[in-house]
């Protein structure tokens, strides 16, 4: 299966961790860019962290590369979507702004929805139930 990782970049470590998984279970995945930056040493978490409360810094790297629709044809030509939700923000499975964005494409797409942990209870929890998303409560064997 080509699975697309939708995450929050916060989380990159375990997105390398479970893209490596995916790829030992015999699935083809890609990435976010600016994962795949700070794992080749491009860029550390820390500067992104700083990026990040600098206003207009995030938006200027989403701009520059294109991010949102290169990440949406990337959900295009995949079979689906894998959510990392972890806890963010004092909120469990935590869901934010970019990754709902891209559970929405892979929803009109009718791409498969597949969250890592349970839907978490946000202001936009029914849209989240909505997309009708499997979840595998960790367990990467049951992506088949």
């Amino acid at each position: 299966m080509h699975i697309v990782i939708c995450s929050s970049i916060d989380f990159t470590p375990q997105i390398a961790q479970v893209a490596q998984g995916l790829t030992r279970l015999g699935h083809t995945v890609d990435i976010p860019l600016t994962s795949q930056q700070i794992i080749a040493g491009e860029l550390t978490l820390e500067d992104y962290f700083a990026e990040k409360t600098n206003a207009g810094e995030s938006a200027r790297r989403k701009i520059e590369h294109d991010v949102i629709r290169s990440y949406f044809e990337k959900i295009k030509m995949a079979d689906g979507i894998l959510v990392l939700n972890f806890d963010k923000k004092g909120i469990a499975n935590y869901i934010g702004g970019n990754t709902f964005l891209e559970m929405g494409f892979a929803h009109v797409l009718n791409k498969r929805i597949i969250l890592y942990r349970p839907v978490p209870e946000m202001l936009y929890t029914d849209e989240l139930l909505a997309f009708n998303p499997e979840v595998i409560d960790e367990d990467l064997a049951l992506i088949r």
